[in-house]
């Protein structure tokens, strides 16, 4: 298990009239966490979709741990070890968390048993509601539900897509910790946030994108400090 993933000048957009991302660059090294921010329209979820294989890219190489992986199948991508986890859609809120666990271990159906014994022992909040509908869970459970889902491939890389979005302050802190535990088992993690200085305090490394390109890089926490990154982006 290593997670270093390096994607570079990826170009994309979802029609050839539409360019989204203009040759962004983005390195994320084996087991740190970097955090992707900017204004709305910037190109950050999009960017996403093309690591995870959801849209191509017309140009640009993403390699994970040396391998190439550019224009492959979702599937293919998750068998390398890289999990998403998309702002909306990421439960299945008719099943229960024991069902959605279960569709999580598609890759291996062998272990999902194994895994899901897992997944309870790391999240108790999880295993307490096993049995209940997904859709029954607060916004801050169904989050660490979606995360554990993801977990079940067993990912060196997770993406996760504006993971606090609708949560509570009390529920956003909750998930920035489950986020650091996460990564503290060697799972190398890239954060797309609008809650940018949580998103930092928590990251090695942050990139920062206007209009789908590279506008800042760096040290996290040089970036949060900074008067300027702080006037523009994080809200004074």
């Amino acid at each position: 298990m290593t997670g270093h993933l390096v994607a570079d000048g990826i170009v994309a957009g979802y029609s050839a009239t539409d360019t989204v991302l203009h040759g962004v660059t983005v390195r994320v090294e084996p087991g740190e966490i970097i955090s992707i921010i900017g204004p709305n329209g910037a190109g950050k979820s999009t960017f996403f979709k093309v690591v995870a294989g959801l849209l191509s890219a017309r140009q640009g190489r993403i390699a994970l741990d040396g391998v190439e992986i550019q224009n492959t199948s979702p599937r293919t991508i998750a068998e390398h070890g890289i999990a998403f986890v998309p702002q909306e859609l990421n439960v299945l809120p008719s099943l229960s968390v024991h069902e959605n666990l279960e569709m999580g271990g598609f890759l291996e159906p062998a272990t999902t048993r194994r895994r899901i014994s897992d997944i309870f022992e790391r999240f108790p909040e999880l295993a307490g509601k096993r049995r209940h509908q997904a859709r029954t869970l607060s916004g801050g459970q169904r989050q660490i539900l979606a995360m554990a889902t993801a977990l079940m491939v067993e990912p060196t890389v997770l993406l996760l897509d504006e993971p606090s979005a609708g949560l509570s302050p009390i529920a956003t802190e909750r998930l920035f910790r489950t986020i650091k535990s996460i990564n503290q088992d060697r799972v190398s993690i890239a954060i797309v946030e609008q809650n940018a200085l949580a998103a930092l305090n928590i990251s090695k490394r942050g990139y920062i994108f206007v209009d789908g390109r590279n506008a800042m890089d760096g040290d996290a926490a040089k970036l949060a400090s900074d008067s300027e990154v702080r006037r523009v982006f994080l809200g004074g």
